[in-house]
């Protein structure tokens, strides 16, 4: 099952919506995943560009597709970035795959 790395940032309402009634959205998100054939496999509150981090299983890339045009249509957010994530083993195997190409780029 592909597994995908979730940005986001919330929008200021978001972020007020927050401080009147802090809540922990685990749930929601854990609920949302199961109905993408998926399941969370890790949420957290960042520093940075993003204000949260997201580690889901899904399904399909169509499934991500749709998480994200159904979280970003809400909104919440002003950032929402989502990041398909290999495995060792599928980068090992996109390197060797990749190595039998004999791509030339353009001007060589």
């Amino acid at each position: 099952m592909p597994n995908y790395l979730i940005e986001l940032s919330y929008a200021p309402a978001t972020v007020a919506a927050f401080l009147r009634k802090p809540i922990d959205r685990t749930e929601a998100i854990s609920t949302l995943a199961a109905k993408l054939g998926g399941k969370l496999t890790g949420y957290w509150f960042a520093f940075g560009d993003y204000d949260a981090i997201v580690i889901m299983e899904g399904s399909s890339p169509v499934s991500a597709a749709a998480c994200a045009l159904a979280v970003m249509s809400s909104g919440a957010f002003t950032k929402f970035r989502t990041t398909l994530l290999l495995s060792p083993e599928e980068a090992l195997s996109a390197m060797k795959q990749a190595a039998g190409l004999g791509y030339t780029p353009p001007g060589a």
